[in-house]
């Protein structure tokens, strides 16, 4: 071996065993023991305090109302309206308004023909009187007679009348009663008397 190989192999090996040292030297020296953190008594204090439990969610203040479908805003507006335009056209029911009594008075007007003679008359019966005598047979007594009210259309006139047939001069004279009931004045061939000479109706009533 020459001097150049030589000097070489000396360098190689020494540079080996310096290595050689200084992994040794690692090996031996112990690890680094931790160093415990600075203490921290706020923090320390924070964790320590009771946990308050969660406040429960405010209660909403009207109730919530849960849609079938999502409905525009514009729709919403309209089907609002149309209500309202419902509800302002519904008519109201009017209370229907008592009826207001007849007016009664103390005279009923009578007119009473003889279709024989055609002798015509027109007399008064007082309600509640003495009978009036027409012809010298047919006997008149009045019990009502009374007039339309005032909130009535028409103008009406009506009497109960009760209307018997006693002839005057007769050996046994036999009263027979031809009518009895409601005579009106608009309407005198409503109401007749049963009796082929003689008839009679109702004209009005006077105070």
């Amino acid at each position: 071996m020459t001097s150049r190989g030589r000097w070489l192999l000396g360098v190689t090996a020494a540079a080996l065993t310096a290595a050689g040292a200084v992994v040794a030297q690692a090996v031996q020296e112990p690890a680094p023991e931790p160093q415990a953190a600075p203490a921290d008594p706020v923090g320390e204090a924070l964790q320590n305090l009771p946990v308050p439990p969660p406040e429960p969610a405010p209660a909403p203040s009207q109730p919530i109302v849960v849609a079938a479908a999502p409905q525009d805003e514009a729709e919403a507006v309209e089907e609002e309206e149309a209500d309202e335009e419902v509800e302002a056209e519904a008519p109201q029911p009017e209370e229907p308004e008592e009826p207001q009594p007849r007016q009664r008075r103390p005279i009923a007007i009578v007119q009473a023909v003889d279709k024989v003679t055609a002798e015509t008359m027109r007399f008064e019966v007082e309600v509640g009187g003495r009978p009036v005598r027409f012809n010298g047979a047919l006997i008149f007594t009045a019990r009502a007679c009374e007039v339309a009210a005032p909130d009535e259309r028409d103008e009406e006139a009506a009497a109960y009348l009760e209307v018997s047939l006693q002839p005057r001069g007769a050996l046994q004279p036999q009263t027979r009663q031809l009518f009895r009931g409601w005579m009106f004045a608009s309407s005198p061939g409503l109401t007749t008397i049963d009796h082929p000479v003689y008839d009679a109706w109702v004209v009005g009533c006077r105070a």
